[in-house]
């Protein structure tokens, strides 16, 4: 990627995972043994990192980790991150207890620690240091998540927001100043106070009414994704595939996408990339080990079959 690309600066967590695979999600009362423990990099934030760089992205990474867990730099250097402005503490690295049962799904224990160790000094530096025109995206795994996107706005950066883990803040933050909101099927359903069973089209409509300016892209597991702004809607079914596990799948579709649109793809193209990536990461276990490698990715639009898109408007 040319070196006068815009770059992605992600503030984002990083996490020390400890998957633990389970025949079922342990049960109240219930002592459960499992049949492997793997300790891997993973937060939301190093994921889609991972991700961005495995599609050809050019990202930065903001994020804080514990001195001793130096070695999870390695696979986001490895994969092409920018780490130069991690921060190494003394504080606890953030991590995860992940359960991941004989049928993919999963059941996640977070503890923040470092990641939730930023002042507002560290975060006003880190906005001054982004490029012009650049991205900033950002989870809700690290703390003031508002005070970043009002920053990063406040500047003229593009801002890109995955409020998930989802809280009861999100709905109080200025999600208009965002230009792209990714949630998934109960994120959304909370941010506009529906059901989550109520069918996709509902919740586009109510988010097209709160966030009538904002890019949405709605994940929808096995049904796919939809893309929807001012008034125009895209969407793509997703590959039928046998999940291991999801663990990492949602953090996959979101770098793959935003590597897509930081070189100029479509809207269609980039849903491509992204839903095709997620169905390759759900078919391997771990987060880190499961995000693919862009050539992985492209081999995969060949082989699987072609999925059409439908577009709509509103």
């Amino acid at each position: 990627m040319a070196n006068d690309t815009p770059r992605i600066y992600n503030y984002g967590s990083i996490n020390i995972d400890h998957v633990y695979r389970v025949p079922h999600l342990v049960r109240p009362g219930e002592t459960l043994s499992s049949t492997s423990l793997h300790r891997v990099l993973g937060g939301k934030g190093a994921n889609q990192s991972l991700a961005l760089a495995r599609a050809g992205g050019c990202v930065v990474h903001w994020g804080r980790l514990n001195e001793g867990d130096r070695w999870a730099l390695e696979p986001l250097a490895s994969a092409g991150v920018d780490v130069a402005d991690i921060e190494l503490t003394d504080d606890a690295s953030g991590h995860a207890l992940i359960q991941v049962d004989d049928d993919a799904e999963n059941a996640i224990i977070l503890y923040p620690g470092a990641n939730h160790g930023f002042d507002d000094g560290r975060l006003g530096s880190l906005v001054d240091s982004a490029a012009p025109g650049s991205w900033i995206l950002l989870q809700n795994e690290c703390n003031d998540a508002g005070k970043m996107l009002r920053l990063a706005a406040g500047k003229g950066l593009s801002v890109a927001f995955n409020p998930a883990p989802l809280s009861v803040e999100i709905a109080d933050l200025p999600l208009d100043l965002c230009q792209l909101l990714f949630l998934n099927r109960g994120e959304a359903a909370a941010l506009v106070g529906q059901e989550e069973s109520v069918d996709s089209d509902t919740l586009l409509e109510a988010l097209a009414t709160r966030l009538p300016e904002v890019e949405v892209v709605l994940t929808l597991g096995g049904q796919g994704a939809c893309h929807q702004h001012r008034g125009q809607r895209i969407t793509l079914a997703a590959h039928a595939v046998e999940a291991i596990d999801t663990t990492a799948a949602g953090d996959t579709f979101i770098g793959y996408f935003m590597a897509a649109r930081q070189r100029g793809d479509d809207v269609e193209q980039a849903l491509r990339l992204a839903t095709t990536a997620s169905a390759l990461c759900v078919q391997t276990a771990g987060a880190e080990p499961s995000i693919p490698e862009a050539s992985a990715v492209e081999k995969a639009l060949m082989a699987l079959p072609a999925l059409a898109a439908e577009r709509s408007t509103l």
